[in-house]
């Protein structure tokens, strides 16, 4: 049996910097076979647990991108139409009865499986990822409620299909939105927020191997103190790894004015945040101990 300890060198070894919550909520959520809610800002590696879960546990991820206005055609399956006309128009002049003809098409082999129906008849125990619940519209969700409550889906030209194996379940949420209460009693619940100075620095080292140690102390220094400014879009873990793997690869040990103003395009992705925080460079630098010349 998988214990606690166990979860947390998983993770570690595939790569994520977790904490004890993380890890206490990975293993309740595989203990108890529950769908995990995962809540928290933009890029704070929320889809990145369900991505090492898969590797740790050994098994497939399957993914279920949510949006606006996704329907359960596009989360269930789908008949292949073409594939059935060009088979119906094959067969026309066979003797063959209608009703075997009709049974041929609505087969396994003309059967386009979404990610829900493939989760569940997924030879293996799969990870089913399904990410930004929120953009959802609350129909989707209601639908979804009763796939995880049943773990069965009903495909009226062939019956009932049933669970092979019921997938580990993980949810995420930016909360553009509320979500519903039924959902959320369905699921143990964790919230992420953007990471302590510790936290991050060690998510740098890890991620972007043999950078500088005194440019990622004062790129997640730097990044600490942006997200103290009120932001349109504010930058999360993912803007982090992507400045520092930018400046890594540029061969730059330190930071500076012209280096940071030549590349606020990496972090920033709202015009008006640039020009706030160009404004405001000469302060954060003087916060984080980072000066004009070093």
């Amino acid at each position: 049996m998988v214990q606690l300890t166990d979860i947390k060198k998983m993770l570690m070894q595939q790569g994520y910097i977790t904490d004890d919550n993380i890890a206490m909520s990975v293993f309740l959520s595989l203990q108890l076979n529950k769908p995990l809610l995962i809540e928290g800002p933009a890029g704070v590696g929320k889809t990145e647990i369900a991505k090492v879960m898969s590797g740790a546990l050994q098994t497939d991820l399957i993914r279920l991108q949510c949006y606006e206005g996704l329907d359960t055609t596009h989360a269930l399956y789908e008949w292949n139409y073409q594939r059935q006309l060009l088979h119906l128009k094959m067969v026309e002049h066979n003797t063959q009865p209608i009703e075997e003809k009709e049974k041929t098409i609505f087969s396994d082999t003309f059967l386009m499986k979404r990610p829900l129906l493939q989760a569940i008849t997924h030879h293996k125990k799969p990870v089913l990822l399904i990410d930004e619940i929120d953009r959802s519209d609350e129909e989707f969700e209601s639908f979804l409620l009763e796939v995880l409550s049943d773990w069965q889906i009903t495909v009226p030209e062939i019956g009932t299909i049933k669970a092979t194996n019921i997938p580990q379940v993980i949810l995420t949420s930016n909360r553009t939105r509320e979500l519903s209460e039924a959902l959320r009693r369905r699921c143990l619940y964790l919230y992420i927020d953007y990471p302590d100075f510790e936290k991050e620095w060690m998510i740098v080292k890890n991620k972007v191997p043999g950078i500088d140690v005194k440019l990622a102390e004062q790129i997640t220094g730097f990044m600490q103190e942006l997200r103290m400014i009120k932001l349109e879009k504010t930058p999360g873990i993912a803007e982090t790894l992507d400045w520092a793997a930018a400046l890594s690869a540029l061969h730059i040990d330190h930071l500076d004015k012209n280096i940071i103003e030549q590349t606020l395009g990496v972090v920033l992705k709202d015009w008006r945040d640039t020009r706030l925080v160009q404004m405001s460079l000469s302060e954060l630098m003087e916060k984080t101990g980072v000066h004009s010349k070093l």
